[in-house]
């Protein structure tokens, strides 16, 4: 088997026996990325030097029979809204092409610890703000399936990195369902924690009551081994919690059969055919699996995209009033008055879609407006979180699809941008509310682009909620394998 066939649980473990040499691997996943013929547009930097320079020391640990970390010899990709010290934190805009940050991101510090080797910076939406990964300054992600085709976002570049084989694992950041969504379009399992479970201390903010940092894999038990490595309580970020994080890999196969909620109202006009019809038959094979499935009702989908847009745009515009040329960020030198340079350096540094939610925020803040529109949307958050709290008392885990089409082609919602949000209609309350959830492949559509089923779990039950995706990965993969598997 080729290296880049092997998942991260894999490298790490030939890494360990000393079969792979962690320098080689560093050296061997960057040439993969830098190669001419990789169109994707995946990574914005490659961290080639702090690669190489992470695996020499590893190696020399691993000479000197010190206990292996976590993740030994595994090649990571980071999306460039997470600050990693001395090298381009962009977030994909003009706004910050030059800004490298002194610091590095707690989870950064993290995946040093446990032996990583973070080998570049993926492409991204500009500051997160986008469904599909064009709106970056660097172009747009293709998607390793069908170039045609847009690999989802706002972590698309994480995406496409994990379905190329660049990397067998990456981070992204999930706000409306930016892990999410993107694992469904390229076929991978993306996994958004529980808000609080990850710490967000340097990954630069879009909206901070939704962001989450979390892992994209090929395989559930990738994710388990990301989690392991990267969760933990951090007092430089007030919004981490300090609860006993489990093991997530212990026990992944000792699966319990659970009571799976099925709400219709996902299933409604709006929802590719044939995603409806492969995201039944992963219920079913759920079923079959011993899970009891049981109808539900979340009967506000469509005032949670609403919600969602008008309390992440507000907070947009809080968070990036801080970029205004003066201590950082795209100046424009050749204007005549202070207010001149603040208006001319916004506006060329940011792109259309970020000034776009930018203003929406400003105006849903404004006096007469706050009342009419952020208070309301606060309003209906709390009754989205009630609804799923009262949901979670019948079942233990809801089931939905992950995008409401198998596959966005690219320029196809650029000019629409209301179509755009609504790639997010199934993902945004995981959001709202604060839960874990995750997507998994679960088949194809007719033109063979893959489709994704999203598991919602309760708050803190990460762990429960990767046993079932990882029960279901198991199944789905015999099914394929002709039940021989």
């Amino acid at each position: 088997m080729r290296l880049e066939e092997l998942s991260a649980h894999e490298i790490r473990l030939k890494t360990v026996t000393g079969e792979l040499d962690p320098v080689e691997t560093a050296e061997y996943f960057c040439d993969r990325i830098s190669d001419a013929s990789n169109k994707l547009n995946d990574f914005i930097t490659i961290t080639r030097n702090f690669a190489v320079s992470s695996a020499a020391r590893l190696r020399l640990r691993l000479e000197n029979k010190v206990n292996p970390p976590l993740i030994a010899g595994v090649p990571v990709a980071i999306k460039d809204n997470i600050c990693l010290k001395g090298y381009p934190t962009t977030c994909g805009s003009r706004m910050l092409e030059d800004f490298i940050p002194p610091y590095n991101a707690t989870v950064i510090e993290n995946l040093i610890e446990a032996g990583a080797l973070i080998i570049g910076k993926t492409n991204m939406d500009e500051f997160a703000m986008g469904s599909t990964s064009e709106t970056a300054i660097q172009g747009a992600v293709r998607n390793p399936l069908d170039q045609e085709y847009s690999a989802g976002g706002s972590s698309g570049g994480s995406a496409a990195a994990v379905a190329a084989h660049h990397v067998p694992v990456a981070l992204g950041s999930d706000t409306g369902g930016s892990v999410r969504q993107p694992a469904a379009l390229t076929g991978t399992v993306g996994f958004k924690p529980t808000y609080g479970s990850v710490s967000r201390y340097g990954l630069v903010a879009y909206a901070s009551s939704f962001d989450q940092i979390g892992p994209i894999a090929r395989n559930v038990e990738d994710i388990a081994l990301m989690m392991n490595a990267i969760s933990f309580h951090d007092p430089h970020d007030s919004t981490c919690s300090s609860f006993d994080r489990p093991d997530y890999l212990a026990g992944l196969d000792g699966f319990k059969p659970v009571t799976i909620g099925v709400p219709r109202e996902y299933f409604a006009s709006g929802v590719e055919d044939d995603v409806v019809e492969a995201v039944e038959h992963a219920v079913d094979l759920l079923a079959l699996a011993g899970c009891r499935v049981e109808e539900i009702t979340l009967p506000r989908v469509n005032e949670a995209i609403a919600a969602y847009y008008v309390i992440a745009t507000a907070e947009a515009s809080s968070n990036l009033a801080r970029y205004d040329g003066i201590v950082f960020g795209h100046r424009c030198e050749q204007v005549a008055t202070l207010e001149d340079m603040y208006a001319e350096s916004r506006t060329a540094g940011f792109g259309t879609e970020v000034r776009r939610r930018i203003m929406l925020g400003t105006y849903v803040l404004s006096s007469g407006y706050y009342d009419k529109y952020y208070r309301k949307a606060m309003q209906v958050r709390e009754i989205i979180r009630r609804d799923m709290l009262k949901v979670f008392e019948k079942v233990d885990v809801v089931v939905t699809p992950t995008s409401p089409t198998a596959g966005i082609k690219l320029g196809e919602k650029l000019d629409d941008p209301l179509e755009m949000y609504l790639a997010d209609v199934f993902t945004v309350s995981a959001n709202l509310t604060g839960t874990c959830a995750i997507s998994v492949p679960c088949g194809y559509d007719r033109d063979g682009l893959p489709v994704g089923v999203q598991f919602i779990g309760r708050h803190f039950e990460d762990a429960e909620l990767l046993k079932l995706a990882q029960r279901f990965e198991s199944v789905i993969i015999s099914e394929s394998d002709g039940g021989n598997a």
